[in-house]
């Protein structure tokens, strides 16, 4: 999945087939299963209509109808043998795509920008990713097998009837005729319901999960009243629109159901005729009313899928949406070596929501170096790190490497060279010693905790409940915010990365774990080139070079002392701190590595 797609619309089947993978086969084995079964399954009748002959003959040895009544029994356990063998090739096929979906669209989510994730509400991938697509799972796994004997023992017995006679046959589509002229009107008048439907249906999903994850400020803030009604809002117009739907398509669904199946319209009054005219032998009347009463049952549960298909199609058509958006620029294969690992920004333009956030950033951090990005809320601070973190690519301009161009750079391998410690660290719902553990994979026990003891985790992990086996919940709610942190640089420092960016790594920790969080990435740092977001400006009056970020232009650059003395945003941004200091005091920096950023 990672080739170029093609911008050529690609057939569902041709998806459901890359999906299946190697268990592709399964669904042609449970194809010709159901076939067999077809045919097994239309033996049955043909011996019925035999059992008829034989009683309109006069045949009274009851052994010829045991034998007749064994060969039914026999046939229909082949039918039902053969149909649970395709049920469950199929399952195993449909299981393997939902996997693979799920599969490629956490992959997708990797290669894409960040900015293409963050645009969509988190609880539409939630959505898609979990409920819509195992929703799919009784349609897929089922319309194999039984749409295709459903469709086909029908069409065998039409046949059949019209070697019997042709006008018998016929008369089989006149109910058959009024149930898709019903049919087609329903469609008619149902047409966007469905894609409607899925839009308030997401939407209600959206809020519900929006109303979840702000429960907490709601009741803070007393706003039950209007955020619940907000989703009772969104509740009612999904529950309307299916209403709607189905309040205009009632008559005309009521319709194709009374009609459909109604074979008999035209088959009893025909027959009867052809069989008073003598066009048609009794035995052979009987064996068309035999045959016509199982003849449009089976289309009928066929057509019962149409609504099942027309959601499957939706639900892909979603799935397809996300996997068909553009891939971040990189090679699967290393093609130039980085030398060293200076990161140099030119003349970098970027585009968030179509508004442009940076206009022209040139930067240039060189290997080992202390570098501070400061500036206004909204200036670009965050963005530039994360452009040079690879979560997003440059609209125009280069950001390079080791001299290399980052989109050179196979994005598994510039990762490994980056660790990015946030002010909002995720923490999954696993272990302390697996959390940490993300930041290498293959670390052994003994490696992550020497990780936690470099970066002053040890002793707290020691004294949960326990240890580095406690789960920490979602998004690690079981632990404190400067827990949390400092179980994320621990991840970090077991990345063991040469580069470290640090986006307010303590921005939101409380005070009581500052001090701790603030030692711990002081560690962290050591050796290593350092890019940091700062909101604490005493914290970097020791960097290397500091770059004064304004309105997605850099403003200034310079030591300390340099800004203070040419730069007034600077200047007034660290009067500003400096009065703050006489509420809020701030840790004395320490010369060197050791300095503790915030």
């Amino acid at each position: 999945m990672n080739e170029t797609r093609s911008t050529k619309k690609r057939s569902l089947l041709s998806w459901v087939l890359e999906f299946a993978g190697r268990k592709r086969m399964f669904f042609g084995g449970s194809v010709v299963l159901a076939m067999l079964g077809v045919a097994a399954s239309f033996v049955p009748y043909l011996i019925i209509a035999r059992i008829v002959e034989e009683l309109l003959a006069g045949t009274r040895d009851w052994n010829v109808y045991l034998h007749y009544i064994f060969l039914m029994a026999l046939f229909w356990v082949i039918r039902m043998t053969l149909h649970s063998v395709s049920t469950a090739l199929s399952h195993v096929a449909t299981f393997t795509v939902l996997g693979g979906i799920r599969e490629q669209l956490c992959e997708k989510l990797s290669r894409i920008p960040l900015g293409s994730v963050l645009d969509d509400n988190s609880g539409s991938y939630k959505n898609i990713i979990v409920e819509r697509v195992d929703s799919m799972e009784t349609t897929l796994a089922h319309i194999v097998p039984e749409f295709t004997a459903n469709i086909l023992l029908p069409v065998i017995m039409f046949i059949y009837l019209l070697i019997i006679d042709w006008r018998l046959a016929l008369a089989n589509l006149v109910g058959a005729g009024i149930g898709l002229i019903c049919l087609t009107i329903m469609m008619i008048l149902s047409k966007g319901g469905f894609e409607l439907s899925v839009q308030k249906t997401k939407k209600l999903n959206d809020t519900a999960v929006e109303y979840i994850n702000g429960i907490e400020v709601i009741k803070a803030f007393g706003k039950t009243g209007s955020s619940y009604e907000k989703f009772v809002k969104a509740a009612r117009e999904g529950a309307d629109v299916f209403i709607d739907w189905m309040r205009r398509c009632i008559w005309a669904q009521a319709g194709t159901m009374t009609f459909l199946p109604a074979t008999f319209l035209g088959v009893l009054p025909v027959g009867l005729m052809l069989v008073k005219n003598g066009a048609l032998s009794p035995v052979g009347f009987v064996t068309g009313i035999i045959l016509s009463a199982g003849l449009i049952t089976p289309l009928v549960v066929a057509f019962s899928y149409t609504d099942d298909l027309m959601k499957m199609g939706a639900i892909f058509g979603e799935v397809i949406e996300i996997l068909e958006r553009k891939d971040m620029e990189r090679p699967e294969k290393m093609t130039i070596r980085p030398q060293g690992s200076d990161i140099v920004l030119r003349d970098v333009h970027f585009t968030y929501k179509e508004k442009e956030v940076l206009h022209g950033v040139d930067m240039e951090i060189r290997q080992g170096d202390v570098v501070a990005i400061v500036g206004p809320s909204g200036s670009g601070k965050s963005t530039i790190a994360r452009l040079i973190d690879s979560l997003w690519d440059v609209d125009s301009g280069t950001i390079t490497y080791g001299g290399v161009d980052i989109r050179q750079i196979p994005l598994t391998e510039y990762m490994s060279q980056i660790a990015y410690v946030a002010q909002d660290n995720y923490l999954f719902d696993l272990s302390v010693m697996e959390n940490i553990r993300l930041g290498r994979p293959g670390a052994t026990d003994r490696e992550v905790i020497e990780a936690a003891k470099a970066t002053g985790c040890h002793e707290f992990i020691k004294g949960l409940e326990r240890g580095y086996d406690t789960i920490v919940g979602g998004a690690g709610g079981h632990l404190s915010g400067g827990e949390r942190q400092r179980i994320c640089i621990a991840r970090a420092m077991l990345k063991d990365a040469p580069v470290v960016i640090l986006d307010e790594a303590t921005a939101y920790t409380d005070p009581e774990n500052e001090a701790l969080v603030q030692s711990s990435v002081a560690k962290l740092v050591q050796g290593r080139t350092l890019i940091v977001i700062a909101h604490r400006l005493s914290t970097i009056v020791d960097a290397d070079r500091i770059y004064v970020i304004n309105d997605g232009n850099v403003e200034a650059s310079g030591t300390q002392e340099e800004l203070l003395e040419k730069c007034p945003l600077y200047r007034k941004m660290w009067e500003a701190h400096t009065m703050a200091k006489d509420e809020d005091t701030d840790p004395a920096p320490v010369s060197g590595k050791e300095v503790a950023y915030a």
